[in-house]
């Protein structure tokens, strides 16, 4: 079984390990670790260009220096116990240069690690543990590191068995130096390699004072054409040694993501916000958010199409030429809606066309 039972009394799980009161929930410090929310993309595969940025289920995002060399999405492959895991295909057997990375990591909130101590003498031993599956096998690697990737940990683990889902747990030292945020930014990168170059990869089982990815030596997903690599039930807690999965309510754990990203839409002619024309070009429609966004000064909008959406000035459809974050507040965004021909001072209010694949979305990732 990968989940623990709970209850009033202390139980053990299916590691051995005993679950206190304290920690018999949020152990896990990563969130949507089996990958049930993607807001973004649902089950539909993703290519991606070089950069950050690159997210398919919630939360977990894709680094990579050469584009076109994977693609990845959610999938319904899991062991059991699970519905969803994500997948990342090769699409061709590349040499990866000795500067390229490709990984898959999520990236933590400062907040969320802050008890850790990490960067003092009082630094707490953590446990990161998964399931996972690959077409290829052999010594995979990964790291955690700071925000700054000044500091970072490799780590190897042995797929022995090729399209078997496989437990993996690997217990990672307190980092006693360096510095790890605590407050809203990017407090530490779990990464697990899909293909670095020896500049990116370190010797496994130290702490290092450079940007490591993963584990020299360690396999490339990306070196075999049609490669796949599942990743599910990955789980970050404090301690030496891994408990069963902590497996949250979906709604909860789609709030937690929605901290980072909301996705609008899905809705024909779905109404999305209402505000006022400043002008006769610019409309600030204002969305209340379910969630508190991280950081609502600093939301990014993108969209379906811009064909996917008109504004309303009085009873005039109006077509947008731009649609753009203005600010942000605790309880929503108000945004700017570039038009020609609306009427100063009447309502601007946002709305879906007839189309049900139009999507608004507010992104406030780390």
């Amino acid at each position: 079984m990968p989940y623990g039972t709970i209850n009033a009394d202390i139980q053990t799980d299916s590691f051995g390990s005993k679950l206190s009161p304290s920690s018999a929930v949020f152990r896990n410090r990563l969130i949507n670790g089996a990958m049930v929310i993607s807001q973004r993309y649902g089950t539909g595969a993703a290519s991606f260009t070089n950069g950050t940025n690159n997210y398919i289920t919630d939360r977990w995002n894709i680094y990579i220096t050469q584009t076109g060399k994977l693609t990845s999405n959610q999938s319904t492959t899991a062991p059991t116990g699970y519905i969803n895991s994500l997948l990342v295909t090769s699409s061709s057997a590349y040499s990866v240069l000795s500067t390229d990375i490709f990984v898959l990591r999520q990236i933590i909130e400062g907040y969320n690690i802050a008890d850790l101590a990490w960067g003092t003498a009082n630094a707490k031993t953590v446990t990161l543990s998964f399931q996972v599956y690959s077409s290829l096998t052999g010594t995979f690697g990964g790291s955690i590191s700071n925000g700054t990737a000044a500091r970072s940990y490799p780590f190897s683990y042995t797929i022995s068995s090729a399209n078997t889902w496989t437990q993996i747990s690997v217990t990672i030292p307190g980092d006693t130096s360096g510095t790890w945020a605590t407050d809203n930014t990017a407090g530490m990168y779990v990464n697990f390699g899909l293909g670095v170059g020896t500049t990116g990869s370190g010797t496994a089982g130290s702490w290092a004072g450079s940007a490591y990815y993963s584990a020299t030596g360690a396999t490339s997903v990306v070196g075999t054409s049609s490669a796949t690599f599942y990743l599910t039930g990955v789980q970050l807690e404090v301690g030496s040694n891994a408990t069963n999965f902590e497996y949250r309510p979906y709604g909860t754990e789609l709030v937690l993501c929605q901290r980072y990203a909301q996705v609008l839409g899905g809705v024909a002619n779905q109404r999305y916000g209402t505000g006022w024309f400043f002008s006769a070009t610019n409309g600030y429609p204002f969305i209340t958010t379910p969630v508190s966004l991280r950081s609502p000064l600093n939301v990014t909008i993108s969209y379906s199409a811009l064909s996917d959406f008109v504004i309303y000035s009085g009873g005039t459809s109006l077509t947008p030429s731009a649609i753009v974050a203005d600010t942000g507040s605790q309880n929503g965004v108000s945004i700017l809606v570039s038009v020609t021909g609306a009427t100063t001072g009447y309502a601007a209010t946002l709305v879906a066309t007839g189309s049900t694949s139009s999507r608004l979305y507010l992104l406030n990732e780390l």
